[in-house]
């Protein structure tokens, strides 16, 4: 018996043991870095997603997540529902595990750069998100703020022990990552300087999804279906905005990618009308500073991944690079249109 098999008889007995549910067919989705995930077709027709956490350590996080998803489903936004087990808990331990097993909301992960009329729909239900989030407890995980706090200084070394990590692995390009960390190195300390002093001295915070991100956004055509993966974490909505608005897939691969991020942007004001101007028109500049003190994906072994999930990741690295330099040419532009197109009526411009 392979490890899939175990892992896949073991997921089946949880779900007949804990859910009460029987399986007709069991599929592993190769993707995550902190859950083991299975696509479910029960007997009774049932499609769902498994997710198993690595370790029951997990549980009170992944509660806490749960429930968040919980409150906006409820809210009528397209999250799907997460079953509560035979003690009523939406996260089941079981075999040294936790479990939890979700709807599987119609549609898919885009795997391509977005469209205007897919970066409008994922704008208005962020913003319908953030709004009724607003109102959600502050969680006590806090999203890190590198980008806005870590000493440029200290960057910069992350260039060199990221190298230094890259080399013990063996990395399989590593004149090409040297060039891409000598890059950056020379981008952060020339540009986050100005990039900091260009944003508002305040900027809200509330409870957020978190990681709102295109791998965490089920779509069916150019609508959303389903938002998954919440981390639940307090943080700022600009951040949430600016890194679905900037998305490096759309960023990295086509032209249209501007008229992407202000027809987002655009829509999500349209729908959280509340959030100060200032912090909306700032999300560009917080995205591409995020990006910058970001060195998630330039090595990869660390992480275990399955192939497919490690390619990914790969090709995010590679994008992220190319968004980096996009946004650095055209950043005062993008404002300028986030700017126009944003303000409400008797709004200062």
């Amino acid at each position: 018996m392979t490890d899939d098999d175990w892992g896949d008889d073991l997921a089946t007995d949880v779900l007949a043991d804990r859910y009460g549910l029987a399986v007709e067919a069991i599929e592993p989705v190769p993707m995550g870095t902190d859950t083991i995930n299975r696509r479910v077709l029960t007997t009774g027709g049932q499609r769902l997603f498994v997710k198993e956490y690595a370790s029951a350590a997990a549980v009170h996080a992944a509660r806490s997540a749960w429930d968040m998803s919980e409150f906006c489903r409820a809210a009528d936004l397209p999250v799907p529902r997460v079953w509560p087990d035979r003690d009523g808990d939406l996260v089941a331990v079981a075999e040294g595990s936790a479990w939890a097993v979700i709807d599987e909301a119609p549609g898919r992960v885009a795997t391509g750069a977005m469209t205007v009329a897919r970066a409008e729909h994922i704008g208005m239900v962020l913003g319908k998100m953030h709004r009724i989030l607003a109102g959600y407890p502050m969680p006590e995980r806090v999203q890190q703020t590198r980008w806005r706090t870590e000493p440029v200084a200290s960057a910069v070394a992350r260039c060199g022990t990221t190298l230094s990590l890259a080399r013990r692995q063996g990395h399989g390009d590593l004149p090409r990552l040297r060039k891409q960390l000598d890059l950056r190195r020379q981008d952060l300390l020339g540009h986050v300087g100005r990039l900091r002093a260009g944003l508002p001295q305040e900027l809200v915070t509330q409870a957020l999804h978190a990681d709102f991100t295109r791998p965490n956004v089920i779509v069916l055509t150019d609508v959303v279906t389903g938002i998954i993966d919440f981390r639940n974490a307090q943080a700022l909505p600009a951040w949430e905005l600016g890194r679905a608005a900037l998305d490096p897939r759309t960023v990295a691969t086509t032209d249209r990618w501007p008229a992407c991020a202000t027809a987002m942007v655009s829509a999500y004001r349209s729908e959280n009308p509340t959030l100060p101007l200032d912090d909306v028109l700032a999300c560009g500049r917080i995205a591409l500073l995020y990006m910058l003190f970001s060195f998630y994906g330039a090595t990869t072994i660390e992480y275990q991944l399955p192939p497919e999930a490690e390619a990914d990741l790969k090709q995010h690295w590679q994008e992220r690079q190319t968004s980096i330099r996009r946004l650095l040419d055209s950043l005062e532009d993008l404002e300028d249109a986030l700017r126009t197109s944003t303000s409400l009526p008797g709004e200062r411009r």
